[in-house]
């Protein structure tokens, strides 16, 4: 089995790649500790705020196991930023969903990110946002929409 070097260019691109996940992170753990949560309590915090879903689809959207979730939302629970509740459409189904508290709470962590966390893009154009989302499509092999 042949293997193949990376050109520099592709090198160069990856560790870009890998610097701007670590830096939106970094920024996004620090906003969280301010708030005494951790990144990850933050993260489920930001997407129950859009929306009450169950755990295993936050396991979905974060990339880990259920088990990983339903801890994090035992915490925030205790805390009273979000609350478990039966799914409407199906009672079998606890849902996450965020407290008022947890509203603010998370309305707060958004305005304490770093600028880069809460605008990683603000210094692309509209076209060339349009242009690093259809290419990391493609990279991730989602194709462009």
């Amino acid at each position: 089995m042949a293997t193949t070097r990376a050109d520099p260019l592709t090198l160069d691109v990856i560790e870009l790649i890998g610097a701007a996940v670590a830096r939106y992170y970094e920024e996004y753990d620090r906003a969280a500790a301010e708030h005494s949560l951790t990144g990850a309590q933050a993260r489920v915090l930001a997407l129950l705020s859009l929306e009450p879903m169950p755990m295993r689809r936050i396991a979905q959207k974060l990339k880990c196991e259920p088990s990983n979730v339903t801890g994090i939302v035992d915490r925030l629970e205790a805390r009273e930023l979000v609350e478990r509740r039966p799914d409407p459409a199906d009672r079998r189904v606890k849902l996450a969903a965020v407290t008022e508290r947890g509203r603010v709470t998370g309305a707060l962590l958004r305005d304490s990110l770093g600028v880069f966390a809460r605008e990683p893009l603000a210094g692309l154009s509209e076209e060339e946002r349009r242009v690093l989302r259809d290419l990391l499509r493609r990279m991730l092999g989602e194709g462009a929409a």
